[in-house]
């Protein structure tokens, strides 16, 4: 603590950031609690004859929240792989990713470092079918790159190494960066896959279609079912709700360390000032009585009672009886801090 019982700088700075990480946390906390919120109360619709009849009758031919699985199912043509064979999807997603080394000057080590550098998303119109063939309805996913989770299989990967000459790794080692190569990945949402939506279930004409929601709900395109969805979403919510706790305990604590602090130093003034106080009526006492002789002669350590003590070898009359009991051991005259080694009484005539 700084004079006057103020924090200090540092104290101060560590504070603000454990109160401002605490804040992030619990806002990152509600928001996922808000999205299982969401999902529990999301209307759950099955995918079969009686679906455009359940959207004839909701307000407005919309189900604002639902939940509906299916099976991918293309409209018009497929998106075929570029690397395997009969492998045909609906959304295909190209990257080219760079490996590398890069020298951390801070650490002394050489840290793997990656970066994107391309990326290509195709897509097709697509439906979500019931599994069981024959049941004569479909819905239209729209905007599927918009969902916040859309599983998509990786269905070739190939890592491409750099070839290096012995002129490259010196010029590597100098400038801090040793490419390691480039990894080639292709993922797609094959025709097939069972998925889970969650979204804006609507009836546009003759189209039933499942989009993103307008009230700023997440939207999903899951290849896991709806209970395991929901199992991923608390999990999420239980990590950033311990967080919280644990970076707001450690906001308390340093907050009582800083207050326990501030009251100790508040008690200490206090504590000086109830002295000086006791000092001071003590001279107004010594004063009062006796004309301020007595005062020449008061100890030194009570100030109301009268000298009647020689300290030996310093020769120091500043104490009385019980105060010299009184002093630590080993006893040192309270004027020059000498050892003392004798005591002769004080008679005053």
């Amino acid at each position: 603590m700084e004079g006057g019982g103020r924090p200090s700088a540092a104290q101060a700075v560590l504070l603000a950031a454990s109160t401002a990480i605490t804040a992030l946390l619990y806002s990152v906390y509600r928001q996922k609690a808000r999205v299982v919120r969401g999902l529990e109360g999301a209307r759950k619709v099955r995918l079969d004859g009686d679906l455009r009849a359940v959207l004839l009758e909701a307000p407005g031919r919309c189900v604002p929240y639902a939940v509906i699985e299916g099976v991918v199912q293309s409209v018009k043509e497929t998106l075929s792989s570029q690397f395997v064979e009969n492998c045909k999807g609906v959304v295909q997603r190209l990257t080219l990713q760079e490996h590398k080394m890069v020298w951390n000057r801070t650490t002394h080590l050489w840290n793997d470092y990656e970066k994107i550098i391309h990326q290509r998303t195709n897509t097709t119109p697509f439906d979500l079918v019931p599994a069981e063939d024959g049941a004569g309805v479909s819905v239209r996913v729209m905007k599927p790159l918009d969902a916040t989770e859309l599983s998509l299989e990786t269905v070739y990967e190939k890592f491409h190494p750099s070839v290096q000459s012995f002129t490259d790794v010196i010029g590597h080692y100098i400038s801090g960066e040793r490419p390691k190569g480039i990894q080639e990945t292709e993922q797609m949402l094959k025709v097939g896959t069972a998925l889970t939506g969650v979204g804006e279930l609507v009836l546009d004409n003759a189209t039933i279609k499942l989009q993103p929601p307008k009230q700023g709900m997440p939207y999903y395109l899951s290849a896991l079912d709806f209970e395991s969805l929901l199992q991923k979403q608390e999990s999420s919510v239980r990590f950033w709700k311990i967080l919280t706790v644990v970076f707001g305990f450690a906001t308390c604590t340093i907050l009582f360390f800083l207050l326990r602090k501030q009251y100790r130093h508040h008690r200490e003034k206090q504590h000086l000032r109830q002295m000086q106080e006791e000092f001071r009526q003590a001279q107004e006492r010594l004063m009062n009585t006796e004309g301020g002789e007595t005062l020449k002669n008061a100890c030194v350590v009570c100030l109301s009672s009268t000298k009647s003590c020689v300290f030996l070898e310093c020769g120091h009359v500043c104490s009385c009886h019980k105060c010299y009991h009184a002093l630590p051991e080993p006893k040192k005259c309270p004027i020059c801090r000498q050892g003392i080694a004798r005591v002769v009484p004080l008679y005053n005539s």
